[in-house]
């Protein structure tokens, strides 16, 4: 995997974080991706993210898996600790460096087909232990890069580009992780970076399994009149459920509301994601109307888009294990290899 490097210039007068830093400051290699590809839509919405959340580049790790999808990590934080596994395996990589380091923003950025197909069994386990990371699906319905056959995401009835038509039901990854039990679960479109920005800012913020399912259409292969995948089908039919705004702690903040009624839920580090419900009765919080919401919508051809759950209280990876609360890597020898006679121990206890 070859990538090119940005040329090292910027304008001496960018806007900078609170760490002092610029937008640039979380760019990545320049993207070897098609051109209009919505993926590099998805980036550009992360390197805002993470300057707006002022992530220390150095504390930031990316994983991802094999796949058009798993190049996006290498275009953003370029500071940051990085992973490229095996396909679909990105969850195992993700579970190990969080058990040994907690500290650290965990982002991993997979595809529909490495996370429904061949991954499918290791995200729905990273989704039940609530690993406290932000899982991103690049979600275009298509293999793009084996030449564009359906995905595990590609609905009913949606055409491929030679004319085949898609005969299999698709997994939908919000439905199955609102049913898992998923404490933070969005859908966007790579086109709205109003919207997505956000809803990652919140993800990066949320303790626990925050997805984000981005339909993002593969310009090469998915985007012509028939795909349920492409740009204007995607703008066609999406509508924005529930409208989120995020806060981060921080004294004397004013936020401009539009109409309709909102609701605040503070996370646990005291910055509050801001709900503004555009269906009266819909309420992000309950996982029963979420679902119900979702199925029915879908029924129509229509994608739901926002933070469509939110749920609080619910113990994340660690809390559930009891694992050390000093990451591994900063504990001493003796504690991480007590000896033969701590072995001979714990061995006994389970003759």
């Amino acid at each position: 995997m070859t990538f090119m490097a940005k040329p090292n210039i910027m304008h001496p007068e960018l806007p900078r974080n609170s760490r002092g830093m610029t937008r640039r400051d979380y760019e990545g290699a320049s993207s070897t991706l098609c051109a209009g590809c919505g993926h590099d839509s998805i980036t550009a919405a992360i390197v805002e993210a993470c300057w707006a959340n002022a992530l220390e580049p150095q504390n930031v790790v990316k994983l991802s898996g094999i796949g058009c999808s798993s190049k996006t990590t290498a275009y953003f934080v370029s500071g940051g600790h990085g992973f490229n596994s095996v396909h679909g395996r990105m969850p195992s990589i993700a579970t190990g460096a969080n058990a040994a380091n907690p500290d650290l923003t965990y982002i991993g950025v997979s595809g529909d087909g490495d996370t429904l197909s061949i991954g499918l069994g290791q995200f729905c386990h990273a989704i039940r232990r609530n690993l406290d990371m932000v899982y991103v699906i690049e979600n275009n319905g298509v293999y793009g890069l084996t030449k564009g056959q359906f995905s595990a995401s590609a609905d009913v009835g949606s055409k491929a580009k030679r004319g085949e038509t898609n005969k299999q039901p698709p997994i939908d990854p919000v439905q199955l992780a609102i049913t898992l039990g998923a404490s933070f679960v969005a859908r966007s479109f790579s086109g709205d970076k109003a919207q997505l920005v956000p809803l990652l800012q919140a993800a990066m913020h949320h303790r626990g399994f925050a997805l984000i399912d981005v339909i993002s259409p593969c310009v090469t292969f998915n985007d012509h009149d028939g795909s349920t995948r492409s740009y204007a089908y995607a703008r066609e039919h999406y509508e924005e459920v529930v409208h989120a705004d995020f806060v981060p702690p921080a004294p004397q903040i004013a936020v401009a509301y539009g109409e309709g009624e909102t609701q605040s839920v503070t996370m646990h580090d005291g910055s509050r994601i801001l709900l503004r419900k555009i269906e009266p009765a819909y309420d992000a919080t309950d996982r029963a109307v979420a679902l119900e919401t979702i199925q029915q919508r879908l029924k129509q051809g229509e994608y739901l888009t926002g933070l469509l759950y939110i749920g609080s209280g619910q113990p994340e990876f660690h809390a559930l294990n009891g694992t050390s609360e000093v990451p591994l890597n900063r504990l001493a020898y003796a504690k991480l290899n007590p000896g033969p006679r701590a072995l001979a121990t714990t061995l006994a206890k389970f003759r």
